[in-house]
């Protein structure tokens, strides 16, 4: 009650930052980039960092978007390769996850998953390439898989490898569809029918190419 007591948000007009969303539930507010002009984002981003909140995120981000950004947070980074901003990452090191993909072509939203859940201040571990199409590849890091407080699994296609992964080891399992695949992938609509319909129970599964938001999943666990 304490904490909820001083809940605020700074009203920017056409955007109202929650600023004490951490305080609340233990996660800061995230910034989804896309259907913002840079000056919108940027001014969210000052706001935030003004009232202490850490690690600001800005997600989907464009090339313009940080620069942006960049005018008001000079030590911004840019990933490119998750097309996400991370300003004041936190810099304890706690929990020790592991963030797997099935393929190469799922490497964006992994990395979405690991930068996020390295900002939030856990231990990443990154397992690539290790799909079902060659489940060998998989079994060579069990040993790294159970040590895990909580397993992030990527995959597109059928996306099988989270039931495979999920009945292996005892640590709890966050399934991230992709929209990797052919045709009848359906932009990732197969995968994640396939993750919810798993014969292994207790898997959790998150939105498609959401990797922030199992990052955020994985925080919750191991918090918890």
């Amino acid at each position: 009650m304490a904490r909820l007591e001083g809940m605020t948000f700074v009203d920017l007009g056409d955007a109202k930052p929650d600023v004490h969303r951490e305080a609340r539930t233990g996660q800061p507010e995230v910034i989804y980039g896309p259907g913002k002009t840079p000056a919108q984002v940027a001014a969210i981003v000052r706001e935030l960092l003004e009232a202490g909140v850490r690690p600001v995120l800005v997600s989907r981000v464009t090339e313009t978007q940080f620069r942006a950004v960049q005018e008001v947070a000079p030590d911004a980074a840019h990933h490119p390769e998750a097309d996400l901003v991370v300003v004041r990452p936190s810099e304890e090191r706690r929990d020790r996850i592991a963030v797997v993909s099935a393929g190469t072509s799922d490497h964006r939203v992994a990395e979405e998953a690991a930068l996020v859940a390295e900002a939030l201040g856990l231990e990443v571990e990154r397992i690539v390439d290790v799909g079902v199409a060659g489940v060998h590849r998989v079994l060579a890091f069990r040993p790294a898989l159970e040590a895990a407080a909580c397993v992030i699994v990527v995959a597109g296609m059928e996306g099988a490898l989270p039931t495979v992964i999920a009945g292996l080891v005892p640590t709890p399992v966050i399934a991230v569809p992709t929209s990797v695949g052919y045709g009848a992938n359906f932009g990732g609509l197969a995968a994640l029918l396939s993750m919810l319909a798993g014969c292994v129970p207790g898997v959790l599964v998150v939105n498609i190419d959401n990797g922030l938001g199992a990052a955020m999943a994985a925080l919750r666990i191991v918090k918890g």
